[in-house]
């Protein structure tokens, strides 16, 4: 896997800073997309820009490349996934709470209508 979805030494690297960090970070973005009703395309837009802020710390802490464009598609895709969750997981509850006589939550991200 090294050298495909990680070009640093250790896998420890690739995990602290795009998974968790990285990951951390985009989930709030989710939130915050969500909470200001804003549309999948804008978060999809700000998960580009903190996929070009990973790469920086990757480059900035673990002198890695910061203009690869195959390590910053993986580390963009992982970062996606956790904004999509955050997404769906704040706007799930928005409609939820907000609109609780016309939606009901069916898991943690979907709803249906009543």
């Amino acid at each position: 896997m090294q050298g495909i979805l990680y070009e640093e030494p250790s896998v420890l690297y690739f995990l602290l800073i795009t998974v968790v960090m990285g990951g951390w970070t985009a989930w709030r973005t989710g939130k915050s997309a969500a909470e200001g009703w804003k549309n999948y395309g804008v978060l999809v837009f700000y998960t580009l820009l903190l996929g070009v802020a990973i790469r920086f710390i990757h480059h900035a802490l673990f002198n890695g490349s910061m203009l690869t464009l195959q390590y910053y598609v993986v580390d963009t895709i992982v970062l996606l996934l956790f904004a999509t969750a955050g997404y769906r997981y704040y706007r799930t509850q928005q409609m939820t709470n907000n609109y609780y006589w016309l939606y009901e939550k069916v898991s943690p991200f979907s709803w249906k209508a009543k």
